[in-house]
């Protein structure tokens, strides 16, 4: 803030000191927002089990994973780990989800084992969440109080149709 005969006038965004870890300039304890709260839903160690679903030029498979879902420091974030195999290959990766104050939207972000990238847009309306990328889109239901995820997963196809690509259900160990 500036002042001028005791008159504040906040700094235009551009002057403003940025905050964050990064910048060694942290504020006192924050607290999660509602928003990040109901990102707990996740929170615990599950197995993924299922298959891929058969196309024109691929067989289905079998696929079994474990995943884990943890909240990274802060509370803010929920770092996503997963191990296993899709038919005979070995897989995994990380997903960071998160809630973007700013556009008031759920967003992930995944690396997966093969080096791709993807960011998708995650919404959620009572015990269903839907992740929406470019590519790729999958809506999770959760059931059995929160303890079981049925999960359908899809893609494009050459021709930008969505087609089914995996049915997996995910079971709270822990």
């Amino acid at each position: 803030m500036t002042q001028h005969n005791d008159i504040q006038t906040p700094l235009p965004a551009s002057r403003q000191t940025p905050t964050g870890v990064a910048t060694g300039r942290v504020a006192g304890a924050v607290g999660a927002a509602p928003e990040q709260q109901r990102l707990q839903v996740f929170i615990g160690k599950w197995i993924n089990e299922g298959h891929t679903v058969a196309s024109a030029d691929a067989p289905s498979v079998k696929i079994l994973t474990s995943d884990v879902y943890e909240w990274m420091p802060g509370g803010f974030f929920v770092l996503h780990t997963a191990y296993g195999r899709i038919g005979d290959i070995d897989v995994g990766g990380v997903e960071i989800i998160g809630y973007d104050a700013a556009t008031k939207t759920y967003r992930t972000h995944f690396f997966d084992s093969q080096g791709n990238i993807s960011s998708q847009e995650l919404a959620t309306s009572g015990d269903t969440w839907k992740w929406s990328g470019e590519q790729t889109r999958c809506t999770a239901v959760f059931t059995d109080q929160g303890k079981t995820q049925t999960a359908h997963h899809e893609r494009l196809d050459e021709q930008g149709n969505w087609v089914p690509s995996m049915e997996v259900i995910l079971i709270r160990v822990e």
